[in-house]
């Protein structure tokens, strides 16, 4: 008889990180073992959460595909050929997802990060106008930015420096050249906005 782990023994994924780490978990969830299920969710959830924000889709819609995207996972967990390449998976899944589930849905709200990119001055709270303008050029100018950088900047901007190993790690990156790459992106984004008079 094949014994079962229990909580109370060391998994297979324990002191493993990153892609070795989901492997293990995805390994072990193929089997049926519940934890992997449930450590694959804390581990990377945060990353899917931050693809479907980064798409403009407000807290209830993010929620939803969160949830989709994770029974995706499970209902097709065989199908995954490589367990390494999970967190890339799950960036394309959620990503398809999101993008389904906006629809007509508006450009992704400006992050205070990007924001802080403009030369211009903050405009008072009150200045919806002038601040929906902003935000219109600033959207307009990341979509001129390579595929990469667009891809770099919402997992960077929106999921924060705790996130860069994930974000190495689904993009293919080195994770030491993850902040470079996302300064050079946002340099060429200042660049664009400069450009179409964007800081007038």
């Amino acid at each position: 008889m094949t014994s079962v782990r229990t909580t109370d023994e060391d998994p297979p994924w324990e002191g493993l990180h990153g892609a070795e780490r989901y492997a293990a978990c995805m390994r072990a969830a193929r089997a049926g073992n519940r934890v992997a299920r449930a450590t694959l969710v804390k581990d990377l959830t945060p990353l899917v959460w931050h693809v479907a924000r980064g798409h403009g889709l407000d807290r209830a819609l993010a929620e939803d595909v969160v949830q989709t995207v994770w029974l995706a996972l499970f209902s097709h967990i065989d199908s995954v050929a490589e367990p390494k390449a999970l967190a890339g998976w799950l960036i394309t899944t959620t990503r398809r997802e999101a993008q389904r589930v906006r629809g007509k849905a508006t450009d992704l709200p400006l992050t205070d990060e990007m924001a802080e990119q403009l030369p211009s001055t903050q405009p008072q709270p009150e200045d919806e106008a002038l601040r929906a303008d902003r935000d219109t050029r600033l959207w307009r100018a990341f979509r001129e930015l390579p595929d990469k950088c667009q891809e770099l900047l919402r997992l960077t901007v929106l999921s924060g420096r705790s996130e860069y190993r994930l974000v190495a790690e689904a993009m293919q990156m080195k994770r030491g050249s993850i902040g470079p790459t996302r300064g050079r992106c946002l340099d060429t984004l200042r660049q664009l906005l400069d450009s179409e008079g964007g800081g007038d």
